[in-house]
């Protein structure tokens, strides 16, 4: 019996499909045409949502890549629309996240006569992606869409990019569904050592002042459980990297804070006094342990990692245990002893105490003057129960929503980490609903970030995408004028924000919103936002010069934290 002929257009959409994709975000043109006329015919199979802007796409499938624990896919054209994915592409990669950015391309016979909109997209995107495959025949679809998804959520995830040729996609061609679990050359997960996780579990039995570093990778690898047993099993406290925040609840007992620059002070303090640290699927990027050259240095060092380039390659480590983190820390547990190290413990509270009083405590409660970023945060955290969905933009908003929000639930945090991408918080807010349909979806942004995709809020207007948009607004790129404040003499420069009416600019785009200047209308106008079905833009004007503290400033050690200034 003939098979059946079919376009490679269409031949994406059953490959779709076939992974089990329900909802990509993509903008249609030129050299995408054939795709977009082949989805046509899948309105009721694969929900696509048009953004404004390709970059959006990106950031859109990032977020909902990030909650759903699905691989995101965007699509988009040649040319423009094509290059206008890469600071996604590389934010994605950065930050370990599975997507897949399907892009036109001009035929193939047209390759390499600079036609128009044509762009080397392969060329362009390979130091920035898992993959890169330009698709110049029919038959290739099927193939290269299922090698495009196993690559992107297997072993350390990351995005992937199909540059599909536009005869590839009228040529016809007979459809055959492929699923891939083997790359010959490409080894995802790497084999455990025995001996290492012996050695990791003899160090945990034997440590006094045991420390763990919970990273993005106990998510990815779905491995909080075993992560909350070792901590409960050895008695050891942790701290959370920003992507890692909520891998762990707020309220657990081990649980210590945030790591990093803006983190913990004791948590700083106790990198520097424990004798064995514990790093847990994240990469010691230099947010995280200021001077290489002391961090930690009296420490024996285990790494649990997947990704074996990540090893050694910052902070050299006495043991690494190779592997997916789920597996590795169930054969380390089978090996760990029950033990107690209260006397370290309450060594934490000190510390707590000390930033609780000089940073915390007037930044939630102020006594008087301008509403803060925290005390806002905070009561947004607590007037969800807790169990909101926290996405960021970058700067002042993304460390003191971090700081201060709190998590109960799992995969609860999107932000742009290693890219630190403004712009990325209103795009990857609307993909999280879509990710998580049942949560709520709380962004918190700054008149900076929020106007370099403002445009989306028209993708909100025509989805109804219930994003609860939290804009603290201080008229400044805050966390600029911040390092300009401490290092450049407070020059200002370029730093002050002439800002748009933002409550007339939601209200154009059918968005109820409010604003609050006076600290005694925040809790109604948070209840208003929480109670509100649909999206929802709550201003809030903050302290203009506000800080972000505590802070461990550029090439000092870690434990060398500013409270003050």
């Amino acid at each position: 019996m003939a098979k059946e002929k079919i376009t490679g257009a269409e031949a994406l959409m059953r490959s779709l499909e076939h992974e089990g994709v329900t909802t990509l975000f993509g903008y249609p043109g030129g050299a995408i045409m054939p795709v977009y006329d082949a989805l046509y015919g899948y309105k009721d199979k694969l929900n696509h949502v048009l953004v404004r802007h390709e970059q959006g796409a990106t950031h859109a499938a990032q977020g909902y890549a990030r909650v759903s624990g699905k691989v995101g896919v965007a699509l988009v054209t040649s040319g423009p629309g094509a290059t206008n994915t890469i600071t996604g592409i590389a934010d994605a990669m950065m930050d370990s996240t599975p997507i897949v950015v399907i892009a036109g391309q001009v035929g193939a016979s047209l390759l390499g006569s600079d036609a128009f909109q044509e762009c080397d997209l392969v060329g362009v995107t390979q130091p920035i992606s898992k993959w890169a495959y330009q698709i110049r025949r029919p038959e290739d679809v099927a193939w290269a869409v299922s090698r495009a998804f196993y690559i992107a959520k297997s072993g350390r995830p990351g995005p992937v990019v199909l540059d599909f040729a536009k005869n590839a996609q009228v040529g016809l061609v007979d459809y055959e569904p492929q699923g891939t679990d083997f790359i010959r050359s490409y080894v995802p997960v790497p084999k455990t050592d025995p001996w290492a996780i012996r050695q990791a579990a003899a160090l945990i039995n034997n440590a006094k002042r045991p420390f763990i570093l919970v990273g993005q990778g106990v998510e990815l690898g779905g491995a909080q459980e075993e992560v909350r047993q070792l901590i409960e099993r050895a008695d050891i406290p942790a701290g959370c990297t920003l992507l890692g925040l909520s891998a762990l609840p707020s309220d657990h007992p081990l649980n210590m804070g945030m790591l990093g620059m803006h983190g913990s002070l004791a948590n700083s303090i106790k990198t520097q006094e424990c004798d064995v640290l514990i790093a847990v699927g994240m990469r010691f990027d230099d947010r995280i342990t200021g001077k290489l050259s002391t961090y930690a240095r009296q420490a024996k060092k285990i790494h649990f990692e997947i990704d074996p380039s990540e090893v050694n390659k910052n902070v050299p480590v006495d043991v690494a245990v190779l592997g997916n983190c789920k597996q590795t820390l169930a054969q380390v547990l089978e090996q760990v002893k029950p033990n107690r190290h209260t006397e370290w413990i309450d060594s934490f509270g000190e510390h707590h105490e000390r930033e609780k009083e000089a940073v915390i405590e007037p930044e939630i409660h102020p006594a008087d003057g301008p509403i803060k970023m925290g005390e806002v945060v905070r009561k947004v955290t607590e007037m969800t129960g807790n169990k909101a969905v926290l996405v960021t933009d970058v700067g002042q908003n993304q460390m003191m929503a971090a700081r201060y929000f709190k998590f109960s639930e799992q995969r609860s945090i999107v932000t742009s980490g290693g890219m630190g991408t403004m712009g990325f918080g209103l795009p990857a807010a609307i993909g999280a609903t879509f990710g998580a349909p049942g949560r709520m979806v709380c962004l918190f942004l700054g008149d900076g970030g929020i106007q370099m995709t403002l445009q989306e809020l028209g993708t909100i207007m025509e989805q109804r995408s219930p994003v609860k948009i939290i804009l603290l607004n201080n008229n400044y790129l805050g966390n600029v004028r911040q390092w300009q404040e401490m290092f450049f003499g407070k020059r200002y420069s370029f730093t002050p924000m002439m800002n748009p009416d933002y409550n007339m600019i939601a209200s154009a785009y059918g968005i109820p919103n409010r604003t609050v200047v006076e600290r005694e209308d925040l809790a109604a106008a948070i209840q208003e936002m929480v109670d509100t079905d649909g999206p929802y833009l709550l201003q809030v004007a903050v302290i203009e010069e506000g800080r972000v503290l505590p802070m461990c400033c550029p090439g000092n050690d870690v434990d060398d934290m500013v409270l003050d200034y």
